[in-house]
């Protein structure tokens, strides 16, 4: 018996290495500087992945299959951009301006436009593969405009406003995070508090949220803040704020009585955040240069075509003009019009010279309806202070959100904050102008976004967590995407993983398409098809890439 157990001893001692030596790990990320998302300060430290999960933050021990030296660069959580029109995802599964700026979760549906049928379209895009994690709001103006036809300058009926809780009760049993509006786009500009109060009931009864592009982002921006909480007390909802700022050169300056009604409401017991993105121009319809009015319905042509009507449609517009402080609409500059592409890239006062012979006001206003009687054209409006733009960025409860769609690479002049957003933010705002911290600036796209938005097991660098996971160089990550040259990617990352698989290795897109659906209720629960095997790290990464 005793020389069985001095033998027993000595295969152990034997074995001990071939032990250690045992693959404990799927992916081990070495020596970084970890940046954990929540606002702590950062520490040397490795990350272990197995299964698709963060196991490990520290000094991690054992081995794994695969393993990256990240000396020197930031390990961080995935970023969530909570604000966003990717729809598009469905055809172009990469979102690689997204990723490709550690972006590795969208919030889709906002301002109030979604895909109507929630449950079709995540089944549809599962039936895909995609690189980011998909989540969406279910969009006010798309149910209105669904049981409201093409009428909408009135309040809704009795049977349409049922219609229209079904829809939003619908979506959000089939697991959209929440109800937006677009209260500046048809058909929600023609919508009343009361019936919004309503809509959110639907959505507080799963615990959802109300996100709000308000009326007015200029001169009655305070007025429209007081709606978005009366909508977030009476329906007792969580509410945020879309791209926060202040429009117009005559309202710049203005921060303070905004940060007061925000800081009132929250006193208050009002649960209410904002987003922001980090640039002086926003983007969307050149049309919103034109009054509601003008453009309800399907009479727009017959409208402009009456000169009484048209006098007026003029008038109004010359009036908005002056509120807004410049003298002519230089400030909007035309990004994709399909009817003549050679006015993309000029503002409206260089579009009119051109295409109408004259720059003065009238022929600028003559050229925007003719845009909009051809089709429309998307638009970047320069009117915004810079100052006001870090004022609101330092705000603890800001998330950053490029307010962007799927860009396709070299079409039309967009907006760069598709391209460039989240990397502007740690290139110009942390690095050179020291507006945030790093650990704070990462919190804002990691761990509030996903506490606000309540992604379960995301937004944190901590074991049991998702592995969605970003790593960048400090100094060197930026943005290229410029307002005349915008078609750029962002650079100074080294790796971007969602869901543990490598879909960007040195600013390169991998192919890998490892994204979930992020249902609201469900968030826990990973939602790869049945028939999909579950790929391991080193099985979503091009061998050469690794």
């Amino acid at each position: 018996m005793r020389g069985l157990f001095f033998r027993s001893l000595f295969l152990t001692a034997m074995l001990a290495p071939a032990l250690a030596r045992a693959e404990t790990y799927d992916l081990i990320l070495r020596h970084g500087q970890i940046v954990d998302g929540t606002g702590a300060p950062a520490y040397a430290g490795d990350v272990a992945i197995k299964d698709r999960k963060i196991v490990a933050v520290g000094k991690v021990g054992g081995e794994a299959k695969q393993e990256i030296d990240v000396q020197g660069q930031v390990i961080a959580p995935g970023f969530i951009d909570v604000h966003t029109h990717a729809e598009g995802i469905s055809t172009s599964t990469k979102g690689e301006n997204f990723v490709r700026m550690g972006v590795t979760t969208l919030v889709l549906g906002n301002c109030g436009g979604s895909e109507l049928n929630v449950g079709k379209y995540f089944r549809n895009l599962e039936s895909e593969t995609f690189s980011p994690n998909v989540s969406t709001l279910i969009g006010h103006g798309t149910v209105r405009k669904k049981a409201m036809g093409g009428s909408f300058d009135r309040v809704p009926t009795d049977k349409e406003m049922a219609e229209m809780k079904s829809l939003v009760d619908q979506a959000m049993k089939d697991g959209a995070v929440g109800l937006s509006t677009g209260l500046i786009y048809l058909p929600g500009t023609f919508s009343k508090t009361p019936e919004i109060v309503e809509l959110a009931k639907v959505a507080a009864k799963y615990d959802g949220i109300y996100a709000s592009h308000m009326r007015d982002e200029a001169s009655k921006i305070t007025d429209s803040l007081q709606e978005v909480f009366t909508i977030a007390r009476e329906a007792n909802i969580r509410a945020e704020v879309s791209h926060l700022k202040l429009s117009g050169e005559a309202n710049w300056g203005q921060t303070n009585k905004v940060i007061a009604a925000f800081d009132k409401a929250r006193a208050e017991g009002i649960r209410v955040t904002e987003d922001q993105y980090a640039y002086t121009a926003s983007s969307t319809e050149l049309s919103q240069l034109i009054p509601e009015g003008a453009r309800e319905g399907k009479k727009f042509k017959e409208r402009i075509a009456d000169p009484e009507q048209k006098k007026k449609i003029v008038e109004e517009m010359k009036a908005h003009l002056r509120r807004r402080g410049p003298p002519d609409y230089r400030f909007a500059v035309i990004a994709s019009y399909k009817k003549d592409k050679s006015l993309n890239g000029l503002n409206v006062v260089e579009a009119a010279k051109k295409a109408r012979g004259s720059d003065s006001l009238d022929e600028q206003i003559e050229l925007i309806l003719d845009v909009e009687k051809n089709g429309g054209a998307s638009a970047v409006f320069h009117g915004m202070d810079e100052k006001d733009v870090q004022t609101f960025m330092r705000l603890p409860n800001t998330m950053i959100a490029a307010d962007s769609g799927i860009r396709k690479f070299g079409e039309g002049v967009p907006h760069p904050r598709g391209y460039g957003d989240n990397a502007r933010v740690l290139g110009r705002y942390v690095r050179e102008l020291k507006v945030l911290t790093l650990e704070d600036a990462v919190r804002k796209m990691t761990s509030l976004p996903a506490k606000t938005f309540q992604f379960e097991n995301r937004g944190e660098l901590k074991p049991g967590n998702w592995a969605d996971i970003v790593v960048f160089d400090p100094a060197t990550v930026k943005d290229n995407a410029t307002y005349n040259d915008p078609h750029h990617y962002a650079t100074g990352f080294k790796l971007v993983l969602v869901n543990s698989g490598i879909v960007v290795k040195d600013d390169t897109h991998t192919g890998a398409k490892p994204g979930m659906i992020l249902r609201h209720g469900h968030l826990n629960v990973a939602t790869t098809p049945a028939d999909r095997p579950l790929q391991t790290p080193s099985q979503l990464t091009s061998p050469h890439l690794r």
